[in-house]
């Protein structure tokens, strides 16, 4: 059996080797080199290919295998996801050092999945994520200093200190939040209104493998596909809720195939352009009236579940090394160098100055004050100002302040 045909069977999300990559290329007739346009300007519009292996449809037309993009799109493409893996080891680090006190879910290994939406919706699209909700804040126009900020408690964070690790929002993005599941109907909420105020816009409504079965997710299909709401719900599969593996936990672990009568596609996670090409093709197909899509984004984190979970009592090394092998940050910079987009000298000289600039945010974030402890500040944010009550509620009937 020829080596193309069998590239086809590969595992899902698995890597094929470059020079079969290559002839699939050229057997499509595309040619890397003539669509990448050699000396053309950064900005000027090209074609690159996308792997075959990148997708798995359900009852839906596959995207292009290929995606439109610059030269500085994808240089940003790659600073994003350096920048988010910077600033989730930042975090990481001044956790074990106890300034980060609580919750604290890192997003490592998944980056390619926040910055691939990101870069295929408008700002005006809205999003709504589970708690793994860092890079995604970044991505919708948190800054690094507002987010180290918010893990630390500290009053200029993004929640003004009071949302810590799972909840934090900006405009057009909805948190960030904490109970499993809690966040879909919310989202299908925040898509009906785009819907009834006519907006032409989408939301993106994440969740994870652990959160697919429960019952508010099924039913906020139910109610997306019968209102035809401009929805693309997604499903971040890792492969593991918390501890447990989706094996384990779902009798069946295709989860773009859960909406049953909503189409659905599987992308590969950890290949930002595979990801940015799905959203594109997803995004256009809601946006012309065709109601929701379920997506899953196949990919895996590289540390444990929270702060407080080493990660490896669940799953061999073995495992990790192999998926660590897939890093989607190491993939795209491969690429961008095979194809003379940057150089390996100028990789380094980007990682080099997003390194500085996140130790520089996290210093700054230190040095940002804690919240006052006052009972205007406890209350703060409860009601919309101007309709507070004359009075507020303690523990207790006791605890009532005027």
């Amino acid at each position: 059996m020829p080596a193309t045909i069998r590239a086809k069977f590969l595992p899902f999300g698995a890597r094929r080797p470059t020079f079969i990559r290559s002839l699939r290329v050229e057997q499509r007739g595309d040619n890397v080199e003539a669509n990448l346009g050699w000396g053309q300007e950064n900005d000027t519009p090209f074609t690159i290919p996308i792997a075959e292996e990148s997708f798995r449809t359900y009852n839906f037309d596959p995207p292009p295998y290929s995606v439109e993009t610059t030269k500085n799109q994808l240089k940003q493409l790659y600073r994003d996801m350096t920048t988010i893996r910077r600033m989730e080891l930042a975090a990481d680090q001044l956790y074990k050092e106890r300034k980060i006190r609580g919750f604290c879910h890192l997003s490592t290994g998944q980056e390619a999945v926040a910055v691939g939406i990101e870069h295929a919706i408008s700002k005006e699209d809205k999003l709504i994520t589970a708690y793994r909700s860092h890079g995604f804040t970044y991505m919708r126009g948190g800054t690094i200093r507002s987010i180290i900020g918010e893990l630390l408690g500290r009053r200029d964070g993004i929640a003004h200190g009071k949302g810590g690790s799972m909840h934090m929002y900006s405009k057009s993005f909805f948190g960030g939040n904490g109970i499993v599941g809690a966040n879909v109907p919310l989202g299908a909420g925040i898509a009906f209104a785009q819907q009834y105020d006519e907006t032409g816009n989408v939301t993106i409504n994440l969740y994870g493998d652990g959160a697919a079965n429960q019952g508010q997710v099924h039913e906020s299909f139910n109610m997306a596909k019968l209102w035809n709401l401009p929805v693309m719900f997604g499903c971040e599969n890792n492969k593991y809720g918390m501890g447990t593996s989706a094996e384990r936990a779902s009798a069946m672990t295709e989860y773009y195939k859960r909406g049953h009568y909503i189409p659905g596609l599987r992308v590969d996670g950890m290949d930002v352009l595979a990801v940015m090409a799905a959203v594109k093709h997803g995004r256009d197909f809601v946006k012309r009236g065709n109601g929701p899509l379920v997506y899953e984004y196949v990919t895996y984190r590289f540390a444990g579940h929270s702060m407080s979970d080493p990660g490896i009592a669940y799953r061999t090394r073995e495992e990790m090394r192999k998926n660590r092998a897939n890093d989607p940050l190491t993939y795209l910079k491969t690429r961008l160098v095979d194809w003379g987009i940057m150089t390996e000298d100028e990789a380094k000289a980007m990682e080099k100055e997003v390194k500085t600039t996140i130790k520089d945010e996290v210093e700054h974030a230190q040095q940002m004050p804690a919240p006052e402890a006052s009972l205007d500040i406890l209350f703060e944010d409860i009601y919309v100002p101007g309709s507070e009550p004359a009075q507020r509620r303690g523990r207790t009937v006791d605890e009532t302040w005027y």
